[in-house]
C-alpha cells in the first residue's frame, strides 16, 4: 500500500475502530482498505435510490457489500449506478438517474466530493489531459441535446460541454484523445466521435456499425463491438467487430457476425479478444479475420439468462448476472478456460467490474 493510502487510513482509523467496537449484529465494520481487489458497481433499481458498491479481494477470500455506506454512515450513493472511473487515488461513481457523480477515495471509500451540476442523464466517464469526460444523453427523447461534460478535477465542477450526436455511451482515452461510442440513446447510432482534449472539440467522426456498445484499445488499434439493430427494430441487423487504426482514425477491418447475432461486452486481455452473445462467452485473437462458431463456454449452468456485465483480468473471467433485475444479483468468477471458481451474491443489477490495484 502506498504512502497516501497509509496516511488516509491513519486519519480514518478512529471511525474504523469505533465501527469495530459496535455490536457486530447491528453494524458490519468496514474493511479499512479496498485495494488489491475488484470494485463491483451495483446499478440498483431505476428510481429506487439503491445503487451500491461491493468488493472482492484478488485472492477471492475477502468480500463485502455496500462498502460506500459502511464507510460513510448516513450516506447512500444514489440512483442507478452507471459507471466508475478510476483516476489517481480517486473513484468517480456516475449515478445516471441522480444526475450526479460521487467522488470517493478508491482505497478507503471515504467520501471526497459530489458533482451534481452540469450533468443530464450521465452515462460513462474517462480521463484525458488532466480532465474528466462524461457522456450525457440529456433528454433521451431529444436527438439534439446530447453532450460530453468536461470536469475540472481540481474543483469537481463541470467546466464546459461538448455537443455531440445522439446517444453518447461508452468512452475511452487514447493518446490524449477521447473516443465516444454513439449507441443512440433511445434510438440507434452507428458512429464514434473523436474529441481533441486540447480544444475540447469533436475532431473526427468514424462510422463503425449499428449500435456500438463496447470499446477496447490494443497495440494502436481500437476494437469496437457493434451489437446491431435488435429484432424489434424496423429492420434487424447483425453485429460487427470493427477495428480502427488510431494513427489515422480510419476503419481497417470489419468482421460481420452471423444473422440475428447481437454481441456485447468486448474485453481484450493480451492478444485475446473476448465478447459475449446471450449467455455464452466467446474468445478470438486480435488479428483474427473470422469469428469463432463455438463458444469458449456458457454460463447457463449457473442459470444466467444473459451476461449483464463482464470483464477479463489476471487469467480470470468475471460475469455479472442481473437475475430478475429486482432481486440481489450474482457475480461468477471463472478460470480463463471457463471453470467456475467462485460466486458471490451482490446487490441489485451488478453493472461493472473495476480493478483497484
Amino acid at each position: 500500500m502506498n504512502f497516501k493510502k497509509v496516511v488516509l487510513l491513519a486519519l480514518l482509523s478512529p471511525f474504523f475502530f469505533a465501527s469495530c467496537n459496535k455490536d457486530d449484529d447491528e453494524i458490519e465494520a468496514p474493511l479499512g482498505a479496498y485495494d488489491n481487489g475488484v470494485l463491483i458497481l451495483n446499478q440498483g433499481g431505476f428510481g429506487h435510490g439503491d445503487a451500491s458498491l461491493s468488493y472482492v479481494s484478488n485472492d477471492y477470500v475477502t468480500f463485502q457489500n455496500n462498502i460506500f455506506s459502511l464507510v460513510n454512515p448516513g450516506k447512500t450513493l444514489g440512483d442507478t449506478g452507471q459507471d466508475v472511473g478510476l483516476y489517481n487515488d480517486l473513484a468517480f461513481v456516475v449515478l445516471n438517474y441522480s444526475n450526479k457523480i460521487e467522488v470517493v477515495n478508491r482505497y478507503t471509500m471515504a467520501h471526497v466530493a459530489t458533482i451534481d451540476g452540469g450533468l443530464s442523464n450521465p452515462r460513462f466517464i474517462a480521463f484525458a489531459n488532466g480532465k474528466g469526460y462524461v457522456t450525457n444523453w440529456g433528454n433521451g427523447g431529444s436527438a439534439t441535446d446530447d453532450y460530453v461534460a468536461v470536469i475540472n478535477l481540481s474543483t469537481y465542477l463541470v467546466s464546459s460541454k461538448i455537443p455531440v450526436v445522439e446517444g453518447p455511451e461508452r468512452i475511452l482515452e487514447y493518446n490524449n484523445k477521447v473516443y465516444v461510442a454513439h449507441q443512440g440513446g433511445y434510438g440507434y447510432g452507428k458512429t464514434l466521435s473523436v474529441i481533441n482534449t486540447d480544444s475540447n472539440t469533436v475532431a473526427a467522426t468514424i462510422e463503425v456499425g449499428d449500435v456500438p456498445n463496447s470499446l477496447e484499445v490494443s497495440n494502436g488499434s481500437l476494437y469496437v463491438v457493434c451489437g446491431g439493430l435488435p429484432s424489434y427494430a424496423s429492420s434487424e441487423t447483425a453485429g460487427k467487430l470493427v477495428k480502427v487504426n488510431l494513427a489515422n482514425n480510419t476503419v481497417s477491418s470489419t468482421i460481420n457476425f452471423a444473422a440475428a447475432t447481437h454481441p456485447s461486452n468486448l474485453d481484450i486481455e493480451g492478444s485475446d479478444v473476448y465478447y459475449t452473445v446471450g449467455s455464452d462467452i466467446f474468445k478470438t485473437n486480435v488479428n483474427a479475420t473470422t469469428l469463432p462458431t463455438t463458444a469458449l463456454f456458457s454460463t447457463t449452468a449457473q442459470g444466467v439468462y444473459g451476461v449483464y456485465s463482464f470483464a477479463v483480468k489476471n487469467n480470470a473471467i468475471y460475469v455479472g448476472d442481473a437475475v430478475d433485475y429486482s432481486s440481489n444479483g450474482k457475480v461468477y468468477v471463472y478460470s480463463i478456460t471457463g471453470t467456475l471458481n467462485n460466486n458471490y451474491t451482490v446487490a441489485v443489477i451488478p453493472a461493472g467490474f473495476y480493478f483497484n490495484e
